[in-house]
């Protein structure tokens, strides 16, 4: 239970940052982060569906993807986050919390496509740095 809050913290982190940095992602609820006001649950709400996302349905898409993987040397990975990035914003809009890429939804263009991608590498980084602070915390018994 503990991993799970984490990891979604660690996503709403990645989350924010991404907002900052990609300016083809847009998301008015993480502007309103810094001071705690108004929407700021919407982020956690967006880092929650990220997580069970990549929890659950990234491994099974990795594993099924792995030949073209294979072939195109791991790159197929970064386009397979990006997809996944695109389905968190698509899941978003479906629960109204304002999570946009691009034009998507409803509009998938080249614009959505390269946020998506740059916006899942920003949130990769991140969750890498931050998942090496993290394992300091674990404790092996």
């Amino acid at each position: 239970m503990i991993d799970l809050l984490v990891k979604v913290l660690i996503n709403a982190i990645g989350v924010y940052v991404a907002v900052q940095v990609v300016p083809q992602i847009k998301f008015p609820a993480a502007d309103q982060l810094t001071s705690l006001e108004g929407d700021w649950w919407k982020v956690v709400a967006v880092a929650l569906i990220l997580a069970v996302v990549n929890s659950y349905l990234r491994p099974i898409l990795k594993i099924l993807s792995f030949p073209i993987t294979l072939v195109s040397m791991g790159l197929f990975a970064l386009v397979l986050n990006a997809l996944l990035l695109l389905l968190v914003a698509f899941l978003s809009d479906q629960l109204k919390l304002g999570f946009t890429i691009g034009a998507f939804p409803p509009s998938l263009d080249a614009n959505a496509f390269v946020g998506a991608f740059l916006g899942s590498i920003v949130i990769s980084i991140v969750s890498v740095a931050l998942g090496l602070l993290n394992r300091g915390r674990r404790i092996v018994t």
